[in-house]
């Protein structure tokens, strides 16, 4: 009766314990719907807010309703469609290796500003974590001014491509590599907007 008693008592608080850990789906909900407000909000500083509502509100949650996260996540963003991209336009640059001609040249012109456009965004990420991991205000105009060039020279990359292939026969396959590279533009100057409203946040609220 006591080894009972005792194994009632340890399955009460297990469920209690397991109880007390999940949140109420009232909680969670608001907690959603504040993030995606949040979200909502910031996305009408950009040049595509439908845009930048669908690619970030997935990462609601991790934004943590701070324009720093928000920034960090776009960027993130932004260089996941960039890689994919540049697969696909390696992919077809590998089918295209032996032909010569406008074709084979714009691709292959396309894919190396893709390259930089990847190097970049990826600078520019790994500047904003140092910048948070750091902290402090010492550094933050020159990490800011670094951050600002290399999202702004990887969005003239891909708008660069996008030029490339505009006013020519441009054909089914021409078409797709311009429409993902168009989106790749897109999201890039999305997430620049949000970049530059962290910054002007952060300055606003750390005047001397």
């Amino acid at each position: 009766m006591a080894k009972l008693t005792l194994s009632f008592l340890l399955l009460l608080l297990f469920v209690f314990s397991v109880l007390g850990s999940v949140e109420p789906a009232s909680v969670q909900h608001a907690r959603k719907s504040r993030a995606r407000t949040f979200i909502e909000a910031s996305c009408r500083s950009t040049r595509y807010p439908s845009l930048c509502v669908k690619c970030l509100s997935g990462y609601a949650n991790k934004t943590q309703q701070s324009p720093f996260q928000l920034a960090q996540v776009a960027l993130s963003v932004s260089l996941a469609k960039t890689r994919h991209t540049r697969a696909y336009v390696m992919e077809v640059a590998s089918n295209f290796k032996d032909v010569e001609g406008r074709t084979h040249q714009d691709i292959s012109d396309c894919l190396d500003q893709i390259n930089d456009g990847v190097d970049r965004l990826a600078q520019s990420i790994i500047e904003l974590r140092r910048m948070n991991q750091e902290g402090g205000d010492s550094d933050f105009t020159w990490r800011m001014s670094n951050i600002e060039t290399w999202v702004s020279a990887a969005l003239t990359d891909a708008t660069t491509c996008v030029d490339g292939f505009s006013g020519r026969d441009m054909g089914k396959l021409k078409a797709t590599i311009k429409g993902k590279v168009l989106n790749v533009a897109q999201v890039t100057s999305n997430a620049l907007a949000l970049v530059n409203r962290f910054a002007a946040r952060h300055r606003a609220t750390n005047k001397p």
